[in-house]
């Protein structure tokens, strides 16, 4: 065969290559987290022909085709369990034969067990919460989420009232007398509704009085039962000195709960932690301005779903969330090194720097944003300006081998007559 031949049939199965990594491409255009393919073509030098050394093109190659680690776009989706990698990392999955992958499609389900799965079945690795701690200096394993159950009470211990007293109010009148509601829980997770009432008793001085319905108590007579009183005194900019800051929260102490409930023991907050009193005395209307405790009903778990920074939340009935897992990420030097197992997933090579595995935004690990997923890096206008390009160099070739070929044949006509 001569050289024309060789060199054309080479060029023909170099571009027949591009193509169809060029396919390959456009058919996961829209596959969460592909990364496209680059074909580099290489020349081949013959080492001699008739004996004398060659340095002419012996045809051509495709050298490589290497996949291309840029990233791609972030497309929010809402579903609890879509993650998306904005930066360098891949997420790490685990095989149930021991195999660990990795991957930038973060489409993950959950199966009734609770195991959060890759697109392929496989694994997520991360962290998983002990008893409330998430510790993610430890080994990382399997996530496997909470798929039913409740939430214990939480009996409160300490409550605030952040309100405004009229100075403006006439003593004896319906505007020296103001009320701030708030909502406490015991131990077995009862409300309990307090109301701190207060009355102006001279200026810049106003008792308080808080109560309790008295149908909480086990004892309780009439309507409401008194279960702490004192004395508020403020200065001539309103601001409260008598509790001072110094002096610590008020204590209140509730027993004989109706329930059978533990009995509470609570303290009442007059100042934030930068010192500053949460009541005031300015002449503006009384209002209550906002109210916060430390304790929770008991809640029925009502759904899971992975956050910024891929920490995963399981959120209750109660209002409450509580963070259950942290989800992996591990950064690779050489990405271009990995193998492409299939499914969207690569492996690590002999020739792979060790990856890395840690929590997002840590070291050269990007960040995870929860409800998002990393669009497929093809650009379809590349793509196919690539494949007309591939397309001339296949017919170039062909009409290579049919030009030898009639020249071939004009040959042997000759010898022939």
């Amino acid at each position: 065969m001569s050289t024309a031949f060789s060199n054309a049939l080479s060029g023909l199965n170099a571009n027949s290559l591009a193509i169809n990594t060029i396919s390959g491409n456009l058919a996961n255009l829209n596959t969460t987290g592909y990364k496209d393919s680059q074909v580099s073509f290489g020349d081949l030098l013959s080492g001699n022909i008739n004996g004398e050394s060659n340095s002419n093109g012996a045809g051509s190659v495709v050298a490589q085709a290497a996949t291309q680690f840029t990233q791609g776009s972030l497309q929010t989706t809402s579903q609890p369990f879509d993650a998306a990698i904005q930066g360098n990392g891949f997420f790490v999955l685990g095989s149930s034969s021991g195999q660990t992958t990795y991957t930038r499609a973060g489409n993950f389900t959950v199966n009734a067990s609770g195991d959060l799965l890759g697109a392929g079945g496989e694994s997520v690795q991360g962290w998983n919460s002990v008893n409330g701690v998430l510790n993610t200096n430890g080994p990382s394993s399997s996530i496997i989420l909470p798929v039913s159950g409740s939430q214990q009470p939480v009996a409160t211990t300490s409550f605030t009232t952040s309100a405004n007293l009229n100075a403006n109010a006439t003593i004896g009148s319906a505007n020296a007398t103001f009320s701030s509601p708030i909502q406490v829980f015991d131990a077995q997770g009862t409300a309990h509704t307090l109301t701190v009432t207060y009355t102006e008793t001279s200026a810049n001085n106003w008792s308080y009085n808080v109560t309790i319905p008295s149908v909480d108590l086990a004892a309780g007579a009439g309507t409401t039962t008194n279960v702490g009183t004192g004395t508020l005194t403020f200065d001539g900019t309103g601001q409260l000195t008598s509790p001072a800051a110094s002096a610590g929260p008020i204590a209140i102490p509730i027993t004989g709960l109706s329930d059978g409930a533990s009995d509470m023991n609570l303290n009442w907050n007059l100042y934030n932690g930068s010192g500053t009193p949460t009541v005031t005395q300015f002449s503006e209307a009384s209002a209550n301005l906002a109210t916060t405790q430390d304790g929770t009903a008991a809640g029925q778990l009502t759904g899971t779903s992975i956050g910024p920074n891929g920490q995963v939340s399981a959120t209750y009935s109660n209002g409450s969330s509580v963070v259950v897992a942290q989800v992996a990420l591990a950064s690779v030097l050489n990405p271009d090194s990995m193998q492409n197992l299939g499914n969207n997933t690569f492996g690590a090579t002999p020739a792979t720097a060790t990856p890395i595995v840690g929590t997002s935004g840590t070291g050269s690990r990007g960040q995870i944003t929860g409800g998002a997923l990393e669009s497929s890096t093809v650009d379809i206008a590349a793509e196919f300006t690539n494949l007309l390009t591939y397309e001339r160099g296949y017919q170039a070739n062909s009409k290579v081998i049919t030009t030898e070929d009639t020249i071939t044949q004009a040959t042997v006509g000759l010898i022939q007559g």
